[in-house]
This record gives C-alpha cells, sequence and structure tokens, in this order.
C-alpha cells in the first residue's frame, strides 16, 4: 500500500514541471474581463464618475472622480500586466481592492450568487422572487414569441449581481499576489532569472 502510495505521489510530484499553467491560466482569464471592465469605465468616464459619487443611485463615494480613475486605470494596466505577466504580485493589489471595493459598495447587497436561483444554500427572498418572476417571463415569452429562437443559443436568467464574481477575482488575484505569474511564458520570470545571473 505504501509503495502504490509514494508511485501515485511521485506522479503528482511530476506534474510540477508545468507547474507554470495554472498561473498562467489565470492571468489569461482575468486579463480580458479587467480589459472590459476598464475600457468600459473609460469609454463613459463621466458617467462611471457620477455613478461613483451618486449617494442617491450610485456608490456614494468620496472623491469620485479620483476613484473612478484609480478604478479605471488599475483595471486597464492590470489587464496588460496580467497578459504579458509583468509585475504580477504588483498588480494583484490595486486590482484585489478594486475587487473589494466593488464588492462591498455594489454587490454584497444582494448576497452572494451572481445568477439568480431559487433553491439551495445561497438562496435568498429575493433570489426565489426573482426565479418566480423569470418562469412568468418565459411562460409569456412561450405564448407571444419565438422562445425557442430566443434560447437556441443559451437560457434565460436574471442577474442576481451578488458577490460571486467579484469574490472569485479577488481569490484568483490573491493566488497571483501568493504565487506570481509563473515560470517561462512570463516577463516577470525572464526578468528574474536575467538578475539573479548577474
Amino acid at each position: 500500500m505504501i509503495t502504490v502510495f509514494n508511485k501515485l505521489q511521485a506522479i503528482l510530484n511530476g506534474t510540477r514541471s508545468i507547474d507554470f499553467l495554472a498561473p498562467l491560466a489565470i492571468r489569461l482569464y482575468l486579463a480580458p474581463i479587467f480589459w472590459m471592465a476598464g475600457t468600459q469605465k473609460l469609454t463613459a468616464f463621466d458617467s462611471t464618475v457620477d455613478w461613483f459619487g451618486n449617494t442617491e443611485y450610485g456608490l456614494g463615494l468620496p472623491f469620485p472622480y479620483l476613484m473612478a480613475g484609480l478604478a479605471t486605470w488599475a483595471e486597464i494596466i492590470g489587464a496588460i500586466l496580467l497578459l504579458i505577466g509583468l509585475a504580477v504580485r504588483w498588480v494583484s493589489i490595486p486590482l484585489m481592492a478594486t475587487m473589494l471595493v466593488a464588492a462591498l459598495t455594489v454587490h454584497l447587497k444582494n448576497g452572494w450568487l451572481a445568477i439568480a436561483e431559487g433553491s439551495g444554500f445561497f438562496a435568498s427572498e429575493q433570489t426565489v422572487t426573482a426565479v418566480e418572476r423569470l418562469s412568468i417571463a418565459k411562460n409569456i415569452l412561450r405564448e407571444h414569441g419565438n422562445y425557442n429562437w430566443l434560447t437556441e443559443n443559451g437560457s434565460l436568467v436574471i442577474l442576481n449581481n451578488g458577490i460571486e464574481f467579484s469574490a472569485t477575482y479577488f481569490i484568483m488575484l490573491l493566488v497571483l499576489f501568493f504565487i506570481g505569474a509563473g515560470n517561462y511564458l512570463s516577463v516577470d520570470y525572464w526578468l528574474a532569472k536575467h538578475f539573479q545571473r548577474n
């Protein structure tokens, strides 16, 4: 039994030669997300500033111009740095801060779920009623619309806008903060290799 365990452990240990694939996958997953978020803020920057500062229908954050600018450029520059694997541990810090602010100011009031579900551990009264309304909307579309055409590329859902995505991105960034960009396919790796030789 111990021999089998040792052989299995040796196989697992052998995968460490390609462990750079994990941080690479995280970087490549997060880069377009932050690029789209940042460029959307930049494209409608005045509206973004208004939303950041407005206490009635927005986030009510202090210094909205500064906060919107920091969030926008952290996401745009962060996306580029994640993509090429440069200063990944450093850029993870402002991106984690952005996700934390988003989770607390935008998403927390909606609970955990990003997409509304009617049952399960994370379901809330809000998501249960959302699913009931979704069912009614689907019935209306079946009766008065081309429901098969509307749903042939995916199901209809109601966005709950909970903290699920921002928390997931935060955790992924936390992993990158601790392990870095990964070997071989990152600028960080080659810079470290160059400076360690000198």
